[in-house]
């Protein structure tokens, strides 16, 4: 899907699958998109929709609902708002079970070397998401292990997830934060992309899906951070969600046109993920790809240390 080159010789490659689908399904693909695969952080508006079909978010304001979708830096404005969630639920972070994580959010990491205070779970990437699973997890009056695979809590996401992949799962695997991780096909994390896509408010289900893509859209700083490709790129469209996830998979909702993208680099290289989904964007006229973050990610030249232009990433033949 994705070469690299330097100077004029191909350096080297980057395999994947990819598809895009509307409501009826796959109308687009590259690869197998029968792959199967962990669809990885990028499934977190699946693993929100219970918290939101329940009744127990109903109230949520948009920033937590981002957050509930996020893999986050760490910064402050993410720490703040997931302990402010916790403290609404009469909790605290130790009651969260995503394990503590240093913060990617530089500022953050710069404050706690220079003044001797400790990471802990709300630095965590994923803990808005864990601070969801807490909050339906009190609605359902369920025990504190909520990340277990046979806890209300996880059964509620298989099913949600499953049904609107449209695919039963083969399996599980546990993610960095502790919890199950469904697999799927490349094709099901596409489809379930399009019904967000094309959700409306007509039932419990459409009003979550719409509620999380706006959320997502209103607040892309609250799902990844400053630097990062979800945060700049959703704020270099108008009205598109997209959320990357761990081992190069992304994935996007375009309600405009209806229509839910998927991808998974083989290798796990995140510089091929971001580049093949900034081609998708762009081939679909949602992207600019001469704005600047588009750019970024694929058809600027990759600089060296002295800022001398070396080689590029370029999309392979065959691809978008």
């Amino acid at each position: 899907m994705i070469e690299v080159w330097r100077g004029d010789i191909l350096e080297g490659l980057h395999r994947g699958h990819a598809v895009i689908c509307d409501a009826s399904g796959v109308v687009e693909a590259w690869g197998d998109p029968s792959a199967v695969i962990f669809p990885r952080s990028s499934c977190k508006m699946l693993q929100a929709l219970p918290l939101l079909e329940s009744g127990a978010g109903r109230d949520l304001p948009q920033k937590r609902l981002a957050l509930a979708c996020a893999s986050h830096q760490g910064a402050a404005i993410h720490t703040a708002e997931v302990a402010a969630w916790l403290a609404d639920l009469g909790l605290s972070e130790s009651d969260l079970r995503c394990g503590v994580q240093i913060p990617d959010d530089i500022p953050e990491r710069d404050r706690l070397i220079c003044t001797g205070d400790s990471a802990c779970q709300l630095h965590n990437n994923c803990s808005g998401k864990h601070a969801g699973f807490l909050m339906l997890n009190r609605h359902l009056g369920a025990g504190p292990d909520y990340v277990e695979p046979d806890h209300p809590v996880q059964k509620a996401v298989k099913e949600a997830f499953e049904d609107v992949t449209g695919e039963d799962s083969p399996g599980y695997g546990i993610d960095g934060c502790s919890a199950p991780n469904f697999a799927t096909t490349v094709a099901g994390l596409g489809r379930a992309m399009a019904r967000f896509a094309t959700a409306s408010e007509s039932d419990a289900r459409g009003r979550a899906m719409v509620a999380l893509r706006e959320a997502m859209v209103a607040h892309p700083e609250m799902v990844a951070g400053e630097t990062r490709a979800c945060t700049e790129l959703m704020r270099a469209m108008d009205g598109v969600a997209i959320k990357t996830g761990a081992e190069a998979v992304f994935v996007a909702i375009v309600p405009s046109k209806g229509l839910g993208v998927a991808l998974k680099i083989v290798d796990g290289g995140t510089r091929a993920s971001e580049a093949a989904i900034t081609a998708i964007l762009s081939r679909l006229g949602v992207l600019d790809p001469a704005h600047p973050m588009a750019m970024k990610r694929l058809g600027a030249p990759m600089l060296n240390r002295r800022d001398i232009p070396v080689g590029a990433l370029r999309l392979a033949p065959g691809f978008c």
